[in-house]
C-alpha cells in the first residue's frame, strides 16, 4: 500500500509465470488479459490479479495450438516466491530490515504457496466472459452491500472467506471513506492490461500470421476431405461415364424410392407402396414377372416331355411297332 509503484510489476510477474509455462512446456505464446484488484471483501488492501487466458497459443509460424490445462497447484509456490522477491528487490536496506522477518514468516507459514486458481473453462463461453469482464471492472464495493448509514456510521455486508459466511461490519464514516479511497488507481494507471498475442505491440503481427495460417489450413482441409471422403457407386459411375445413373435416360427424371416387392411363401408380394401409382406399377411388374415365370415353366415342361420320348426305348412285336403313349 505504501509502494504503489510495484502494482504494475506485480501484474507483470503474475502474467510472466503463466506465459513462461506455456512457452517452455508447449512452445506457444498465449493471449492474456489481466485485471488488478487491490481490495478484499472488507475493503482491506489485498492486491490480487485476475487473468483471462486463452485455451492454447500461437506458434512461431503463426499456427494455433489448443491447450486447456494450467497446473495451478504447481504455480502456487512459484507465485509466492515471485511476490516475496518482488518486494525484497524494491526495498532499501532500512525497509528490508523492518519487513525481513515478516517476509520470512509469510514464506514459512504458507507451505503450499500463495493462492492460485486456474479452472478449466466449462459451459457457455460468452456468458462467462461477460460475467468475468464485469467482475474485473467492478468497483471496490457495490451500493447494495451498504446496509445502513445514519450520518456517523456505515454498516456494510461482506463475505468472510475464512468460514464462508455472510457478515456485517460497522465503521465510522471517516474510516469507510479511508478504506474506499485507497483503492482509487493512481493517475494514468491501467488496471486492465493485455499480454501475449493480445498485446498491442504484436497484435497486428499475430492477426496476420493467424490469418495466413488459417488460409493455408483451410486449403489443406478441403484437399484432405476430397482425398479421404468415400465416393458412392453413383458418384464413381458419374465420374467414369459422365452420366448420373440415378437419372432415367428416357424422361430425365430422377429415380426415387416409391416402394418394394419381396417374395413371401413362394410368391411376390408388395411390401411398401408410397402412392397408388406406385402400387399399380408394382402390381404390373409382378404380373409381368409372374407371366414370364409361367412361360419359362411351360417351356421347361415341354422340353422335359420331349426328352422323355427320346429316352424311353421302343418295342417291336412281329411286324408291329408299339410306341409309348405321350
Amino acid at each position: 500500500m505504501k509502494h504503489r509503484h510495484l502494482l504494475k510489476e506485480f501484474m507483470n510477474e503474475a502474467v510472466r509465470i503463466v506465459k513462461e509455462y506455456f512457452e517452455k512446456k508447449h512452445k506457444i505464446t498465449p493471449g492474456i488479459i489481466a485485471g488488478l484488484h487491490t481490495f478484499g471483501s472488507k475493503l482491506n488492501f489485498n492486491p490480487h490479479v485476475h487473468m483471462l487466458v486463452t485455451m492454447g497459443g500461437m506458434k512461431k509460424n503463426g499456427e494455433w495450438k489448443s491447450y486447456d490445462f494450467v497446473p495451478f497447484e504447481m504455480l502456487r509456490k512459484q507465485w509466492q516466491t515471485v511476490v516475496l522477491k518482488l518486494i525484497r528487490r524494491n526495498l532499501n536496506d532500512q525497509d528490508k530490515k523492518q519487513v525481513q522477518s515478516r517476509l520470512q514468516k509469510a514464506y514459512s507459514n504458507n507451505g503450499e504457496g500463495f493462492y492460485v486458481h486456474a479452472p478449466k473453462q466449462k459451459g457457455n463461453v460468452k456468458a462467462q466472459l461477460g460475467y468475468i469482464g464485469r467482475y474485473m471492472r467492478r468497483p471496490a464495493i457495490a451500493v447494495n452491500r451498504i446496509v445502513d448509514y445514519d450520518g456517523e456510521y456505515v454498516e456494510f455486508r461482506y463475505h468472510d472467506k475464512t468460514d464462508g459466511e455472510e457478515k456485517t461490519e460497522r465503521v465510522t464514516v471517516e474510516e469507510f471513506i479511508a478504506r474506499l479511497i485507497r483503492h482509487i488507481p493512481d493517475e494514468n494507471f491501467k488496471t486492465i492490461r493485455y499480454y501475449g498475442v493480445y498485446s498491442r505491440r504484436i497484435k497486428a503481427l499475430c492477426k496476420k500470421l493467424v490469418s495466413l495460417w488459417q488460409q493455408t489450413a483451410r486449403k489443406w482441409i478441403v484437399r484432405a476431405k476430397r482425398m479421404l471422403s468415400r465416393r458412392t457407386w453413383s458418384e464413381r459411375l458419374r465420374e467414369k461415364t459422365g452420366h448420373d445413373p440415378m437419372t432415367c435416360p428416357k424422361c430425365q427424371c430422377y429415380y426415387e424410392y416409391k416402394g418394394e416387392v419381396c417374395p413371401e411363401d413362394g410368391q411376390l408380394t408388395i411390401k411398401v407402396a408410397l402412392c397408388s401409382n406406385s402400387k399399380a406399377v408394382l402390381e404390373r411388374m409382378i404380373r409381368d414377372v409372374t407371366g414370364v415365370e409361367k412361360q419359362k415353366e411351360a417351356r421347361k415342361e415341354k422340353e422335359a416331355g420331349k426328352r422323355a420320348i427320346k429316352q424311353v426305348p421302343s418295342r417291336q412285336d412281329g411286324n408291329k411297332l408299339h410306341m409309348p403313349a405321350v
